[in-house]
Parts: C-alpha cells; sequence; structure tokens
C-alpha cells in the first residue's frame, strides 16, 4: 500500500506563481508514471502534467507552457510548478501514482484546492 500525501496550494492571484509537493511512502522511482490531475466544480477529472519511468513528460494542452512537474526519487516525492495562473486553473489538485500500468494499479493524493481570482 502506497500513501500519497499532498502539499502546497491555496489562493493566489492571475498571474501568480503557486507549488505543488506530493510525498509518497513507496519508492517512487519504480513506478510506472507519477502525475498530477485536477478537477473543477461541476468538470471531469482532467490529467495536469505526467512523467513516466523513463522520463517522457506529458502535459495537458491547457498548461503548456506555464506549469511544469518535476521528481526527486531521492526523496520520494514529485511536483508542480504552476506559474502564470488564470482563474480557469482553479481546481482540487490529485497526485497520482501508477505502479503497474497493466492491470492499473495506482493511488491518489488527499488533493488539495487552488483558488485563482482574477
Amino acid at each position: 500500500q502506497v500513501q500519497l500525501v499532498q502539499s502546497g496550494g491555496g489562493l493566489v492571484q492571475a498571474g501568480g506563481s503557486l507549488r505543488l509537493s506530493c510525498a509518497s511512502s513507496g519508492t517512487i522511482f519504480r513506478f510506472s508514471s507519477v502525475n498530477w490531475y485536477r478537477q473543477a466544480p461541476g468538470k471531469q477529472r482532467e490529467l495536469v502534467a505526467s512523467i513516466t519511468i523513463n522520463g517522457n513528460v506529458n502535459y495537458g494542452d491547457s498548461v503548456k507552457g506555464r506549469f511544469i512537474i518535476s521528481r526527486d526519487n531521492a526523496k520520494n516525492m514529485w511536483y508542480l510548478q504552476m506559474s502564470s495562473l488564470k482563474p480557469e486553473d482553479t481546481a482540487v489538485y490529485y497526485c497520482n501514482a501508477v505502479t503497474n500500468p497493466f492491470p492499473r494499479s495506482d493511488y491518489w493524493g488527499q488533493g488539495t484546492q487552488v483558488t485563482v481570482s482574477s
């Protein structure tokens, strides 16, 4: 069983920056991927950013060029640096770790609110 604990988030004005962190109780360098998702009110959960075990990085179209995902295998943590934040980035953000893709086995953080004011 893997536990993920998130930190960061909060309230920021449009154009500002925030950093989210996710700490894993498991060894992340073995994980298939580590990811960030978000869910805004009334919307489906969407993938924001991911890093695979091979180091391949992927971003959602709406955050490309503004958000950066990174990982620190030594600390078993990964991060989401968010810049040039927009009101439409307001959502609950979740970290996610995929330990096995097939069949999918994954774990979720507790979620953290990010609110961007205009």
